[in-house]
């Protein structure tokens, strides 16, 4: 109604969540939010029963069944079921990162993705698995992490049936059955599947390695590489065998672990 709605147009926030202090302008946008800490998804696809917090992204993301792609990007033609998308994939385009951390000067094209970078500063992991207990900067981290547990890889390629835990790795894969590489280096030419990739490729020449452990100081060019090398030091081993139980660092070796039960022998001698 009006009232709800101009309550959006007020400075104060009077209503604060309990768990992280964030405050908000009514009551109804509280609950929404407080959806974050308690993983309730009231709004289910009837399609593909993935869960939602709110209805409008419910309703955003049926769009993705009925293909309906009404906004459409005038330079490389990609289309998108909302403008906040389309404005979002056009900074691919014009460069502009207008959120910026104070610490590193890293710019970000989203709030959000700038609220979570800050996270590898202050350390602060919020989204915790209760599995084996390992902590994430973002929910979607979390539940994108589960699958490690459960081996569910809900995302598949229609082209040749390689499942996928995440959308984002499935839109990558897709990529290479196109040859399509939206993102080149500026200094060398290569080309990237990924924004990311590009990204993590650029440290090459800058020598950057904004990764540091604080335990030994030791520096690394990817955030996933630190992670790994910090178990060292904790002496965590979150990927179990469910044959025979033995633990691991990290999941390709329980991947190569895991042959000595299926005697799957994938390199094979060319001379004998």
């Amino acid at each position: 109604n009006l009232e709800r709605h101009e309550e959006t147009h007020n400075l104060e926030k009077p209503w604060k969540c309990g768990d992280c202090g964030k405050g908000f302008g009514a009551p109804s946008q509280l609950e929404a939010h407080r959806r974050i800490h308690t993983g309730d998804r009231p709004y289910t696809c009837s399609q593909c029963e993935k869960g939602f917090t709110q209805l409008s992204n419910l309703q955003s993301h049926q769009r993705v069944h009925t293909r309906e792609r009404q906004f459409t990007c005038s330079q490389c033609g990609k289309e998108f079921t909302q403008l906040s998308n389309l404005q979002t994939h056009q900074q691919v385009h014009t460069g502009a990162k207008p959120f910026t951390c104070s610490q590193c000067g890293k710019g970000f094209t989203q709030l959000f993705n700038l609220q979570a970078h800050q996270r590898v500063h202050t350390g602060e992991r919020p989204f915790t698995c209760p599995q084996c207990g390992k902590g994430f900067t973002q929910l979607s981290n979390l539940r994108a992490h589960h699958r490690v547990h459960t081996g569910e890889r809900p995302f598949t390629c229609s082209q040749c049936g390689k499942g996928f835990t995440q959308l984002s790795n499935l839109g990558a894969h897709q990529r290479v059955h196109t040859g399509e590489r939206l993102f080149s280096c500026s200094q060398c030419g290569k080309g990237f599947t990924q924004l990311s990739g590009l990204r993590r490729h650029q440290r090459v020449h800058t020598r950057e390695r904004p990764f540091i452990c604080s335990q030994c100081g030791k520096e690394f060019t990817q955030l996933t590489h630190l992670q790994s090398h910090q178990r060292v030091h904790t002496g965590e081993r979150p990927f179990t065998c469910s044959q025979c139980g033995n633990g691991f660092s990290q999941l390709s070796n329980l991947r190569k672990h895991q042959r000595v039960h299926t005697g799957e022998k994938p390199f094979t001698c060319s001379r004998c």
